[in-house]
């Protein structure tokens, strides 16, 4: 049995002061793989503002418009690393061609549902989509634009795309549910793969790794049960709470199958996942990093939409824009993420910018009911997500560098797996505790303590392990 061995920690990643320039054929990949990842990241957030006027026209319980988000988290998290290894054995352009199909199918089927079945059907299959294209979509970056300045400026490009769709999601969906209703947010990601799919048969290389390993087949169907039934546990905790059977027994389940991955993975020949990967420093800090940066920001942003709604009474489209200037901040820090990378490389510029984060996440403590705060909350969360900004590419970096072309699905499916789940986790872990609790004012302010402190202690850890190893002489 061949026996992976980690590659030697490699160093900070560099990049020129001097501008990168990308070929026009660079550009149209470019613009191809961001658009894809713009796509789904508006996913997660389109639907947010629309939930209630979604819940009275097809009939859907206040407690089962949960349903709504769960539905497309459950596939989109738990099938990701085995997409990413499929994308690796088959051909990362071919599933990443197909999952696109899906996703705008299914985002017609979502748009046109006639009952909360049909819808959920749609949504489920979103998430499958979705599975599908993010994984490799990201392969496809990393192989396409070799690692150095293009592939950099390529993943700050990527990073910024993925954090302005997010905001740019709750922008559109307060505006496009007012003028045509909740059904006009999924025919938006319909239209996108609409203009997407065309244009990629002729632009995208396929790529896989020369070899032909067999799939792990018991890893894959352990590890995908196992984020299956976390997700699920974790999801279904933030609206009906941990005392649940199934919820005890989904978190249970899920640990387990995880932990039999794991065992797994150390006795096949062909790994899903490779452990000594897992074991390299960069990897496992880099995706810690990753895991807290996306986790912490989704709570806080989740906790900041009750606040400005429920508090200061500004309305969904109000609120929206509120996080509308938090995504031109972000935007704007993409331009200039790559240059600070280059100073300081990116093991570094991780650790401080989940320092930054988390500063100014505290920074948000003072809000209170009086309407200045919202001048607060519009400051500090846009300058916190300059940071989420580039510890969101930083991270990426620290985990791809060094990485072969062949391990580049491994790796990148380790990345958009710690993104995916991490979105998923974030709100039932910390945004339950401003949603139990008569006083939403001081829930927030629980969600914003423990945020800023779990975002600082993370930083704390990755300064230290990834410090550079000493040399003896």
């Amino acid at each position: 049995m061949a026996i992976d061995t980690p590659a030697p920690a490699t160093p900070p990643t560099t990049l020129p002061v001097g501008p990168v320039r990308l070929s026009a054929r660079d550009r149209l990949v470019l613009f191809v793989l961001c658009a894809a990842q713009f796509m789904v990241a508006l996913d997660f957030s389109v639907l947010n503002v629309a939930l209630p006027e979604l819940g009275a026209g097809l009939g859907m319980s206040r407690s089962a418009l949960q349903w709504a988000v769960t539905a497309f988290a459950l596939p989109s998290g738990g099938f990701l690393l085995l997409f990413g290894r499929v994308g690796d054995l088959f051909g990362r352009r071919k599933l990443f061609l197909t999952g696109l199909a899906l996703f705008g199918a299914a985002s017609l089927l979502a748009a046109l549902a006639w009952d909360p079945a049909s819808f959920l059907t749609g949504r489920a299959l979103q998430g499958l989509g979705a599975a599908a294209i993010v994984p490799t979509g990201m392969s496809l970056l990393t192989t396409t634009f070799p690692e150095g300045p293009a592939r950099d400026r390529a993943l700050g490009i990527s990073g910024t795309l993925l954090s302005l769709g997010f905001t740019t999601g709750m922008i559109a969906g307060g505006a496009l549910t007012d003028a045509f209703g909740w059904r006009s947010t999924m025919a938006l990601l319909a239209v996108f793969a609409l203009i997407v799919l065309p244009l990629a048969p002729g632009l995208l290389p396929e790529s896989r790794t020369p070899e032909r390993p067999r799939l792990d087949v018991p890893g894959a169907v352990t590890v995908t049960a196992g984020l299956l039934s976390l997700i699920y546990a974790l999801s279904t905790a933030a609206a009906q709470g941990f005392g649940r059977p199934d919820v005890l027994a989904a978190l249970v389940a899920g640990l387990a199958l995880l932990t039999a991955f794991t065992v797994i993975e150390s006795r096949t020949a062909d790994p899903l996942v490779s452990l000594p990967m897992l074991r390299r420093r960069t990897v496992a800090w880099g995706n810690l990093g990753g895991l807290v940066t996306f986790s912490m920001m989704s709570a806080v942003v989740f906790a900041l939409t009750l606040y400005l709604q429920e508090v200061l009474r500004l309305s969904a489209f109000e609120t929206g824009l509120v996080f509308g200037v938090q995504g031109v901040v972000s935007a704007v820090a993409g331009v200039f993420a790559p240059r600070v990378i280059g100073r300081f490389g990116a093991r570094r510029t991780l650790a401080g910018s989940l320092a930054g984060q988390g500063l100014l996440t505290a920074a948000l403590l003072p809000l209170s009911a009086g309407g200045w705060s919202v001048w607060l909350a519009v400051t500090a969360v846009s300058l916190a997500s300059m940071c989420h900004l580039g510890a969101i590419i930083s991270y990426g970096l620290t985990v791809t560098s060094g990485v072969a072309d062949g391990e580049q699905g491994l790796a990148t499916g380790l990345v958009t797996s710690t993104q995916q789940v991490s979105l998923t986790v974030g709100v039932p872990l910390l945004g339950v505790l401003a949603t139990t609790t008569d006083d939403l004012l001081a829930g927030v302010h629980t969600v914003i303590a423990l945020a800023a402190l779990i975002v600082l202690g993370a930083a704390a850890l990755i300064a230290l392990g990834l410090r550079p190893a000493r040399v003896r002489t």
